[in-house]
C-alpha cells in the first residue's frame, strides 16, 4: 500500500498528528532500505503513536492521494480476468476502506490497537512482515486457482522483497535500492498504469 497504492507513508501522516514525525520517518526511511528488522522498527514507529484519538484514521484517509495510474491498473486486470491484492505493512484501518474503494480482491495490514477510542501504542500480532507478504500472495493465488509462476508482485522498499521473489514477475515501483537490484522490471515514473503494457493487457 504504502508508497506503491498510495504515494504516502500512512504511519507518517499519523505520526503528524502526534507531533513525532520526525522520529518516525528516520526508522521508516531505515527500515525500507533494510537496515533495521521490520518488526522491531514497527513497533518503534507505532509506540509513537499511543494516546491518538482513533478519529486520526478518518483525517488521515482525507488526505491520502491513490498513485497515479493505481485505478487503471486495478481495472485492467480485472478486465482481463485477473485479481488484484494488497498486502502492507501499514494498517487495516487506513487499507480497508481503501481496498473497497479500490475495488481489491484482497487485502490484508497490520491493525493498530485501538482501545476507549485511543490507540494504544501497540500493534496486534501477527505481524505483517516480509515474510506474511510472500504468504498471502502463495494463499491468494491458491484462492483463486492461479499458478504462482502466473502472478505479479510490485513493490518499493526491502519488506516486499519476499513476496517478489515468490512471484512470477516481479515490478519495483520508484524501488528502493535493494529492490532495484532485486526486481525483474522497473517502473520510475510515478504512474502505475505504467504496469499495464508491462502486463500486455
Amino acid at each position: 500500500m504504502d508508497s506503491t497504492l498510495i504515494e504516502q507513508e500512512v504511519v507518517e501522516i499519523l505520526a503528524k498528528y502526534a507531533g513525532r514525525e520526525l522520529e518516525v520517518a528516520e526508522v521508516t526511511e531505515r527500515a525500507m532500505k533494510g537496515e533495521l528488522d521490520f518488526a522491531g522498527s514497527l513497533r518503534a514507529r507505532v509506540i509513537q503513536l499511543a494516546g491518538l484519538p482513533s478519529s486520526v484514521f478518518e483525517r488521515a484517509l482525507a488526505e491520502i492521494r491513490i498513485t497515479k495510474g493505481a485505478e487503471q491498473l486495478i481495472q485492467s486486470v480485472h478486465a482481463a480476468g485477473g485479481f488484484v491484492g494488497a498486502v502492507s505493512g501499514g494498517f487495516s484501518q487506513i487499507l480497508e476502506p481503501l481496498a473497497k474503494k479500490l475495488n481489491l480482491d484482497f487485502a490484508l495490514a497490520n491493525k493498530l490497537e485501538v482501545l476507549e477510542n485511543q490507540l494504544t501504542g501497540l500493534v496486534l500480532d501477527p505481524i505483517i512482515d516480509k515474510p506474511a507478504k510472500a504468504t498471502a500472495l502463495r494463499n491468494w493465488a491458491a484462492d483463486t486457482g492461479i499458478a504462482l509462476n502466473q502472478t505479479i508482485a510490485i513493490g518499493d522498499g526491502a519488506n516486499d522483497l519476499d513476496m517478489m521473489a515468490a512471484a512470477g514477475l516481479s515490478i519495483g515501483f520508484n524501488a528502493k535500492p535493494r529492490v532495484r537490484v532485486a526486481a525483474d522490471l522497473l517502473i520510475d515514473s510515478g504512474d502505475l498504469s505504467d504496469a499495464i503494457k508491462l502486463l500486455g493487457l
